[in-house]
């Protein structure tokens, strides 16, 4: 449904208040938590949906979608291909975070070799490349407000040691620090688990927390995702300790499935309690499917995430 065509909040406040039916600002327990919550209430940490995945309530139109997630008390937003968008949809959905106060949280920063070597190699026209496509993911950036880009290095070069590919990388994320820094940008480094995908070279946050400290650079820092870390090293809570200095975004997603928190094996209430309370401010983006079709779906989604918010 397109949002001009929506009721304003106090009409169906105050419908809701004569008639007594649920609507979107409809009061529900929160699953698994014993307390009552206002299914429009802001979630108490900055949880990012991204785009399609309410398409079912909202259309396809990425502003309605932007809109919806505000409604429902959604507080920021990521989009892993927004940097392929035209540039007048990236500044209307830059208005529409604005408005409703969506911060925006990750896209991805340049093209990702999924199964040839590229920044692992030390090639002089792979680094440069990489390099114009952090120079031009800051124009991006700066359009919809970003402040954190993915970047994941590659696949590995089964000629070169490791510690050779390391100093490689290291030296890649060095100049393309020097081009964010001026701007407050970030790089997030996302280790990716070796069973979903096999044979790259950043697999795990110590791997990762060894690159950061060896760059030096607030413009370089790590992308926990709890799913793939789940798979590949386990252990969330102490090894989010052991990272924290370098860790500026997380991503979500449960193990096995890949889907909303609730579904799989990590106790996600307890992980987010531990975040919140070494005083995380920041955007946790929500990369996983939906567990259940439609639109029943999409509520089920969204109340996992009352569920799991720590409040």
């Amino acid at each position: 449904m397109n949002r001009r065509s929506f009721l304003s909040r106090s009409s169906v406040a105050a419908a809701a208040a004569v008639s007594g039916i649920a609507g979107f600002a409809s009061v529900r327990p929160a699953v698994g938590s014993g307390r009552l919550v206002r299914s429009d209430e802001p979630f108490s940490m900055r949880f990012a949906p991204h785009t399609g995945m309410f398409a079912q309530h909202a259309g396809n139109d990425p502003v309605d979608q932007l809109h919806f997630m505000a409604d429902r008390g959604f507080s920021a937003f990521e989009d892993n291909g927004m940097k392929g968008r035209p540039v007048a949809e990236q500044e209307r959905m830059a208005a529409a975070m604005s408005a409703r106060g969506l911060r925006m949280g990750v896209f991805v920063a340049h093209t990702i070799y999924w199964s040839e070597p590229s920044l692992t190699t030390g090639k002089a026209d792979a680094r440069e490349a990489f390099l114009k496509e952090i120079a031009e993911s800051v124009d991006v950036a700066r359009r919809v407000n970003a402040t954190w880009m993915t970047v994941v290095p590659g696949y590995v070069d089964l000629r070169l040691d490791m510690g050779y590919q390391t100093a490689n990388v290291v030296d890649a994320l060095k100049r393309a620090a020097d081009l964010l820094e001026p701007h407050g940008l970030v790089i997030v480094l996302e280790p990716l688990n070796r069973r979903d995908h096999p044979g790259l070279f950043l697999s795990g946050v110590p791997q990762a927390y060894a690159i950061c400290k060896a760059v030096d650079s607030p413009s370089v820092k790590i992308l926990d995702d709890l799913y793939h870390q789940q798979i590949t090293e386990g252990n969330l809570i102490p090894n989010i300790d052991a990272a924290w200095d370098e860790i500026a975004y997380f991503q979500i997603g449960d193990n096995p499935g890949r889907r909303e928190p609730t579904t799989g094996e990590i106790n996600y209430l307890n992980v987010f309690r531990h975040i919140k309370a070494k005083g995380f401010t920041g955007v946790l983006g929500m990369e996983h499917g939906n567990s259940k079709p439609g639109r029943e779906g999409e509520q089920a989604l969204i109340d996992a995430y009352r569920s799991v918010d720590p409040g």
